[in-house]
């Protein structure tokens, strides 16, 4: 009952207030319908601008119209905490619509009905929900769909053969769900992007998906291809040569049945002693998507007749010991400034990630008192120490995996080929969240702790898509000494030249480097022709500015998305405030995470100052002079070091 008199209310409420902005009758009902759907739907209330008496197009966060303001054509609503099931008569009233993004939210329930017929959409992103329950059957209905995401759910059932109809599919990702079945034969002449990965597939890889990379189907139970069949016999044989060969034939039957009596006899003992050992369920191992994985008992040499053990942080529901972490398969993720780290899968299928500290430069008991001050520190956006390990010869540290992998990763990798990148949404998130796990670390004990290796290889994303980092603490257990600087120059601040020990405002300057790589798309460093040919992120970035090359700054697969160019300026304002090459320019890290906050709460008054401000300048107007118009404004630049 209270359900209905909300969507009454709410239905009441959009009709009076939109009769009264007197707009387009298909843009009224537009935003009718979204005023309805943000009344019922509960979700941050910070992160939602829509008021009556504002332009729908130019000011309401995450809608964009079409060029004559007539229709909503995308809804981006992503991380901003909506929860529940999308209700009847809100979004399916947007026919017009044609890109729908709500990942990273905490939506429930089936499959949405509400955007089953909403015939235009070209893009759907529903990844990181909760939805469930099976698929739709019948795709045919979005003919120009391009984009489906739908990773990170809990749907269930067999993937549709209709997708097969979608002819403009570019980028298909249905990972990381409970799917079931065998892959339907998808011959989609556009697609570029596949990933079917971690869910409970089985059978074989169509032909026609074999282009694509083994990463696509791990997790599943899938073969790479088909035996093929066996031949039936001839049909020609004469009565003749049946008479002829019947004696050998004969022989022939004895023979094989015999043979084949015997491969029954193994096959029956084979299966007895399985079931004995409690492993009657066979599971086929993928012929394609097979690695060679290593024992952590061959590639650390942990020195066990010490009496050290593997020490486990309180409230920590791992159950192993050392002898089980050192019998794990191990799959080298890489090499860090500090080490190697490894991906481990116990034998009961836990994933971990075991780091491999080198050059310590402490002894057993300082290294434990770091190891437990770093352990007692949690936060959503710090990846949190499970357990740790120290031996004459060997230092461990253990935390879970993440699957999604470094942010490095999603950014640089694979460019130009089979990815997919990351929109403005997700890079918000992603540096937001860093912002606000940094900001807890330097205010942490007293305001004493430094992070000390800020770089996009240490952030992971979280289970609400927002930036995490790892290795704390990592960096006070290393003989600085013994570290070449290089090895993190495309992040460290001008004045760890000279002092070689991070602070917090060298941290600042690392994470300013790390907003202009998510801006830009472009590595702290890129080796341009030999080893002594780099270019520098931070100084090409300035120089891009005092040469007034507009928008070259950002990456271009932000470029390709509109309404957000505001957003991207304000960003690299902190950013380049961040890098300052100077400490004391530099803002704190608690006042970055308010500065990046307000990115997305420009209110009515914050666009009108910005549209009154691209009328005073050629509608060609550049980058530095969008982050100089403000009175009093400069920009800081780096000098060469």
């Amino acid at each position: 009952m209270e359900q209905d008199r909300l969507i009454v209310i709410a239905s009441l409420l959009s009709g009076f207030l939109f009769f009264l902005l007197g707009s387009s009758t298909s843009l009224t009902s537009d935003g009718e319908a979204l005023i309805k759907f943000c009344t019922l739907v509960p979700h941050r209330y910070d992160a939602l601008n829509w008021k009556p008496f504002t332009s729908i197009c130019h000011t309401w966060a995450g809608v964009s119209c079409n060029s004559d303001e007539s229709r909503v054509i995308a809804v981006h609503l992503s991380a901003i905490g909506l929860s529940g099931i999308i209700p009847p008569d809100t979004l399916s009233r947007l026919t017009a619509l044609r890109i729908l993004n709500l990942h990273s939210n905490n939506l429930s329930g089936s499959f949405p009905s509400e955007i089953a017929n909403l015939s235009a959409l070209i893009e759907v992103r529903l990844q990181f929900n909760r939805f469930s329950g099976k698929l739709p059957f019948d795709f045919s209905l979005w003919r120009d769909l391009s984009v489906v995401d739908l990773s990170y759910n809990f749907f269930n059932g067999s993937i549709p053969l209709s997708i097969a109809n979608l002819s403009r599919l570019g980028d298909l990702n249905l990972s990381n769900n409970m799917l079931t079945g065998n892959i339907p034969d998808l011959s989609l002449p556009s697609l570029q992007f596949l990933n079917f990965s971690n869910n409970n597939l089985e059978g074989v890889i169509p032909d026609s998906l074999q282009r694509f990379p083994d990463s696509s189907f791990s997790g599943n139970y899938l073969y790479s291809k088909t035996f093929p069949p066996v031949s039936p016999p001839s049909s020609n044989s004469t009565s003749s040569e049946c008479k002829k060969h019947k004696k050998s034939s004969l022989v022939g039957i004895v023979a094989g049945s015999t043979i084949l009596g015997l491969i029954i006899l193994v096959i029956l003992i084979t299966l007895l002693i399985c079931c004995l050992r409690g492993k009657a369920r066979y599971t086929p191992r993928p012929k394609k998507i097979v690695k060679l994985d290593r024992s952590l008992e061959n590639v650390a040499l942990v020195r066990q007749d010490e009496g050290n053990k593997l020490v486990f942080f309180e409230g920590c529901t791992f159950n192993f010991d050392l002898e089980d972490l050192l019998r794990a398969s191990a799959e080298v993720l890489g090499k860090g400034t500090y080490g190697m780290a490894y991906k481990a899968v116990l034998e009961d299928s836990t994933n971990l990630v075991v780091k491999r500290i080198k050059d310590v430069g402490m002894g057993k008991r300082e290294f434990e008192q770091q190891m437990e001050l770093v352990g007692s520190i949690k936060h959503e956006n710090l990846m949190e120490l499970r357990a740790y390990y120290y031996s004459k010869d060997e230092k461990l540290m253990v935390y879970d995996y993440y699957s999604l992998g470094s942010v490095f990763s999603m950014l640089h990798g694979n460019r130009g080929g089979i990815r997919t990148p990351l929109d403005w949404e997700a890079r918000l998130s992603i540096a937001i969240g860093v912002a606000k796990g940094l900001a807890y670390i330097h205010s942490d004990c007293g305001g004493r702790l430094v992070h000390g290796n800020i770089k996009s290889s240490n952030i992971f994303l979280n289970r609400h898509f927002c930036g995490c980092i790892s290795d704390l603490g990592v960096t006070a257990l290393i003989n600085q000494t013994a570290t070449p600087i290089s090895r993190t120059a495309g992040y460290r601040a001008p004045e760890i030249v000279e002092i070689r020990k991070p602070t917090q405002m060298s941290d600042v300057y690392s994470f300013g480097v790390f907003l202009l790589e998510l801006l830009t798309g472009k590595s702290p460093i890129q080796v341009i022709g030999s080893d002594d040919d780099v270019l520098h992120l931070v100084r090409w970035v300035h120089s891009v500015v005092r040469e007034e090359w507009t928008a070259e700054v950002f990456d271009v697969e932000l470029m390709r998305l509109t309404n957000i160019e505001e957003e991207l300026v304000e960003m690299l304002k902190i950013a380049m405030s961040c890098v300052a090459r100077l400490s004391g320019e530099r803002p704190k890290m608690a006042e970055v995470v308010k500065m990046i906050s307000d990115v997305r709460r420009l209110d009515t008054t914050n666009q009108s100052s910005f549209d009154e401000a691209s009328s005073e300048v050629d509608s060609t107007d550049t980058i530095p002079a969008l982050l100089a118009h403000e009175e009093g404004s400069s920009l800081p630049i780096e000098q060469s070091s």
